[in-house]
């Protein structure tokens, strides 16, 4: 039997949201990986450290801390972890920071198994990805905006409310709302 160390498809499954996640696990084990999961940023990375997984799937919003903090903590515990970063509220500001950090591939929900393994075997970003002529909106321009100063303030919101000159109860609410389409 292989060490679960050196499994080239052991998977750590980071995302709070359980019934996705059991539901990922199930399609990930059924394409051949061994997937450990975890809701949090803490039983991530203890998970990580336990197991040593060679491929990570981590949700952008974690309790506990954040899916950007968490790739330097994953690459830390073994540097040729391939992380993919999974998530339902897209910028292209974490994305750009994602990749900085060491994320291999950036995905946003809804995306299905296929596509999760397809990310992970990659040997370069989505370069298939069509760039747009058209201009941002102005609503999807403010996403991006609040959301490149929350980065540069470390997911701090009273500091990224005060940066913005706004009130950090309407800040809370704007990031809790679902990103407006491009």
């Amino acid at each position: 039997m292989q060490n679960p160390k050196n499994d080239p498809l052991s998977l750590l499954l980071a995302d709070d949201d359980e019934v996705l996640t059991y539901v990922l696990a199930r399609a990930l084990q059924s394409r051949g990986y061994t997937p450990w999961v975890a809701h949090d940023c803490r039983s991530a990375l203890a998970l990580a450290l336990e197991h040593g997984p060679r491929n990570a799937v981590v949700d952008l919003k974690l309790p506990g801390g954040t899916g950007l903090s968490l790739i330097k903590e994953l690459l830390g515990v073994n540097p040729s972890m391939r992380i993919v970063v999974f998530t339902g509220y897209a910028s292209i500001a974490t994305a750009v920071e994602a990749v900085k950090r060491g994320a291999h591939y950036y995905l946003t929900k809804p995306a299905d198994a296929d596509e999760i393994v397809s990310a992970l075997q990659s040997e370069s970003g989505p370069a298939s990805v069509p760039i747009s002529d058209k201009p941002l909106s102005v609503n999807r321009l403010e996403w991006e905006h609040i959301n490149r100063v929350l980065t540069g303030n470390n997911g701090n919101i009273s500091a990224t409310a005060r940066v913005l000159g706004m009130h950090r109860r309407t800040l809370q609410r704007k990031l809790n709302k679902h990103p407006v389409r491009s």
